[in-house]
C-alpha cells in the first residue's frame, strides 16, 4: 500500500495483494485541460499491473477495519482486464499509513467531474 502526493505532477494511491495484483489510483495535481475534458479524461484513472487503464470507473470505495473494498462499474472490466467488479485488499499496515492512504485516496477519487466520483464509506474522521 502506498499513497503519494505530487509525484511527477500526479497524486497516487495504490494497494497490492501481491506482485501480481494491485490497483493504482491516480489523478493530475493540476486542473484538467480542455483536451482532457473533450476526451473524457477529466477524472481520476485506475490502473492494473498490466498497465490497463479506465477513467472514472469506481462506483464505491469502503474502508473499515483495515479492509479496503473497491466496487467498479461493470462496463470497465474489459478495459482493466478484470473479471470481478468488487475487489478487496487487506491493509496490514500501521494506522498512520491507513490514515495517509485515506487522505490521498479521497483527493484522487474526488478529482474532476462530479458524475464520476464514487461513494466513499469510512473516509470521514
Amino acid at each position: 500500500m502506498a499513497a503519494e502526493v505530487d509525484i511527477d505532477g500526479e497524486m497516487q494511491a495504490g494497494v497490492a495483494q501481491d506482485d501480481e495484483g494491485f490497483l493504482l489510483f491516480t489523478c493530475p495535481v493540476d486542473k484538467p485541460s480542455a483536451q482532457d475534458i473533450a476526451l473524457g479524461l477529466d477524472t481520476y484513472c485506475v490502473m492494473t499491473p498490466d498497465q490497463c487503464t479506465a477513467y472514472g470507473c469506481v462506483r464505491e470505495v469502503a474502508l473499515a477495519d483495515g479492509l479496503l473494498t473497491v466496487s467498479l462499474a461493470p462496463d470497465c472490466l474489459d478495459d482493466l482486464e478484470l473479471e470481478d467488479a468488487e475487489l478487496e485488499a487487506v491493509l496490514d499496515v500501521p494506522a498512520e499509513s491507513i490514515d495517509e492512504m485515506r487522505e490521498v485516496l479521497v483527493k484522487v477519487l474526488t478529482f474532476g467531474r462530479s458524475n464520476a466520483r464514487p461513494r466513499l464509506t469510512g473516509f470521514t474522521a
